[in-house]
């Protein structure tokens, strides 16, 4: 069997090669699940301040009142 190094716990472990690549892939799926995480965070604060701040704090159904009480 092939074996592979990991970085773990601040050392260097030798292991089988499946195994190293399970390792790597648990890794890549934290950070990609982090990843996402972040960029919703950021449109999130993004969103909520601009309609924060442009003056008007109306729900979808008051907009839809005053549109239908103009008419």
């Amino acid at each position: 069997m092939a074996k592979d190094v990991i970085h773990t716990d601040g050392e260097d472990v030798v292991v089988r090669e499946d195994t190293a690549k399970a390792f790597r892939g648990v890794n890549w799926a934290l950070a990609s699940v982090a990843g996402f995480i972040v960029i919703t965070a950021v449109l999130f604060i993004i969103f909520f301040f601009g309609a924060a701040t442009d003056g008007s704090l109306e729900t979808p159904a008051q907009i839809q009142n005053s549109n239908s009480n103009a008419r």
